[in-house]
């Protein structure tokens, strides 16, 4: 019996004895960060279809979410950045031990489909290509945002590219925002370009530039359906699951 079968056949049981100790279908709410929607789309339906339970997913920045539960919201399972999953955690808000890692996932360049797609292949490049374009979309103060605003300062183009940057709206996204021709370059998570079907991924950032940010999920301390919400947790570590997550742009941890 190889890894991937035992994977599954301790997953298949775990399910079995959750929904065997429920006596109703239940329905969980999960907060997910917008760089997880491409997976969480496909996930989510497939942990319905296998146990019977209900998934809703609710999508926004990290800093919209965690303002959210900051504030008493209701939910069940977060997937947000690590950091802010073990932030929570600390503050009582994660239950402890509930934590897992899901993906990394880096910062890529975002343009309308059929648009030409510049050269990014390197630091210059992705510089002449900014330089170059008429508008540059990103949503400000995700961390993928905060890091640009840090980083073309340090590439010098900070003023020239001030005139051309546009934040756009976090529920559009920078890879909507490319989609749309709201901007003709939009700066964002690989995996939100991914999931914007208007949207064509030109590539990554440069290495030497590149920015990665770590996901993680949790069961919240005041879920009411902890054994489904850890279920779902589960579920999304299976070998299965880190293939979607490989396929929508990120690396499954």
């Amino acid at each position: 019996m190889n890894i991937r079968t035992i994977a599954a056949t301790a997953f298949a049981l775990a399910m079995m004895s959750t929904l065997a100790s429920t006596a109703h279908a239940a329905e969980i709410k999960v907060l997910g960060s917008n760089a997880a929607k491409a997976f969480l789309e496909v996930l989510g339906p497939q942990f319905e279809k296998a146990t019977g339970n209900k998934v809703t997913l609710v999508y926004g920045t990290g800093v919209e979410l965690k303002a959210e539960i900051d504030k008493g919201g209701a939910f069940d399972v977060a997937v947000l950045a690590t950091g802010v999953i073990d932030d929570l955690a600390k503050q009582g808000k994660i239950a402890a031990g509930t934590q897992s890692g899901l993906a990394r996932s880096g910062a890529g360049v975002a343009v309308k489909r059929g648009a030409a797609k510049p050269d990014i292949g390197t630091t210059e490049a992705f510089k002449r290509a900014l330089l170059n374009a008429k508008s540059i979309g990103f949503v400000d103060g995700t961390p993928t945002g905060v890091y640009l605003k840090a980083l073309f300062p340090r590439l010098g183009i900070a003023d020239a590219l001030q005139p051309k940057i546009k934040f756009v709206d976090s529920k559009v996204g920078a890879g909507g925002a490319a989609a749309s021709g709201e901007v003709e370059i939009g700066l964002t998570q690989m995996s939100e370009i991914l999931s914007k079907p208007g949207a064509e991924l030109v590539g990554p950032l440069p290495e030497e530039i590149q920015v990665y940010t770590d996901f993680a999920s949790g069961v919240s301390a005041n879920s009411k359906e902890a054994a489904t919400a850890g279920a779902l947790i589960k579920f999304m570590a299976t070998p299965e699951s880190a293939r979607v997550i490989k396929e929508k742009g990120m690396v499954p941890r």
